[in-house]
């Protein structure tokens, strides 16, 4: 069974890299015991899952020391931060989760100084799982005789690019929902007040992860040209947070495309909307066209049914002449309006 099932439930994790070369790790329950590994002397990474997102970073800032302006001025933005102190760093990046058309983003905080990485998001946010599983493999990758800028700068864009890729299935999930979209929009029994709410939240959920990407390409962005003293200034490592940023830009330009294929979407439904009514609008106007005929050809004959009906007169007239006049009328008055009708091209278009 052992970790795959274990570390969810843990609350702290903590992986350092001795000056030997050697990896070790710690998870547990309690936040105040994996905080008191901090030794910094080497490179190390604490990662915490917490319930209140600005209570418990602020708690954790100040046990490990960070300063609370910090940690301040990150959580005062939405989705993403950047703060640059010298010898502190705090970066806030969007961790998105999409289910189904609900998109929804949480805060993941890193701190950083000399040789200490720190990571909170929410307790349902275990994005980073995957590294901790796999630490002894990432930490052996760091060479222990790099500086320890360098270092930091491997770990940290190491932990960006899971944060980045766990981001990018969400465009998946979306994706697949705006395939079922489009399916329920060639059906012709679909209410167009179903489809609209659909297309809304296709809409909205586009329009909030693109927000997101953004949000991270800004931070990356200013990771990359910051120049921050945390980071390395080796041209080769910047150049893995270059690539980063190459992803998100690759991301938003493949959301652009969906949002375009949605927008050309709306306008078909528009179309076969607009062809709908007109087809209705046919309808009626073919229905009242021969209302108007049939009450005109009624009208005639009922006048003359009521001459008839004067008793003086009704009195002296054989009845089947009545009856002649009645019909005949009727058919002539009826001929009659639709020649007029015709003429005048009154008449609405035939209906398919």
């Amino acid at each position: 069974m052992g970790e795959n099932n274990k570390s969810p439930e843990k609350c702290a994790y903590y992986v350092s890299l001795g000056s030997d070369g050697v990896p070790k790790k710690t998870e547990s329950d309690n936040i105040s015991e994996i905080v008191s590994l901090l030794k910094e002397d080497a490179l190390e990474w604490m990662d915490f899952s917490v319930e209140n997102i600005k209570e418990d970073s602020y708690s954790i800032a100040s046990s490990l020391k960070f300063s609370l302006q910090l940690i301040a001025t990150i959580l005062s933005n939405r989705y993403s931060a950047y703060e640059d102190l010298d010898n502190e760093l705090g970066l806030m990046l969007p961790a998105v989760r999409v289910d189904k058309l609900d998109v929804n983003v949480n805060p993941l905080i890193i701190l950083i100084r000399k040789n200490l990485i720190v990571t909170i998001h929410p307790r349902n946010v275990n994005r980073l799982q995957k590294i901790y599983r796999y630490a002894d493999i990432v930490m052996k990758k760091i060479r222990h005789d790099l500086p320890w800028n360098d270092k930091l700068t491997i770990l940290l864009t190491r932990i960006i690019d899971e944060n980045n890729e766990k981001n990018f299935s969400g465009l998946r999930m979306i994706e697949d929902e705006g395939d079922e979209l489009g399916k329920y929009m060639i059906d012709i029994y679909a209410t167009t007040e179903m489809l609209g709410k659909d297309i809304y939240k296709m809409k909205h959920a586009l329009i909030t992860y693109m927000d997101t990407l953004w949000a991270t390409w800004e931070v990356i962005n200013s990771l990359h040209h910051g120049d921050a003293e945390v980071m390395a200034d080796n041209p080769k490592l910047l150049q893995r947070v270059g690539i980063l940023g190459d992803d998100i830009s690759r991301q938003i330009a493949l959301s652009e495309h969906m949002s375009e294929v949605l927008a050309s979407g709306l306008e078909v439904l528009q179309a076969i909307y607009n062809n709908q009514l007109q087809m209705l609008n046919n309808r009626l106007s073919f229905l009242a066209t021969w209302l108007a005929i049939l009450a005109i050809a009624v009208l005639v004959p009922n006048t003359i049914a009521t001459i008839f009906g004067i008793p003086s007169i009704g009195t002296n007239i054989n009845p089947l002449w009545v009856y002649f006049w009645l019909i005949s009328t009727t058919i002539v008055v009826t001929v009659v309006m639709y020649m007029v009708l015709r003429q005048k091209k009154w008449l609405p278009p035939k209906i398919d």
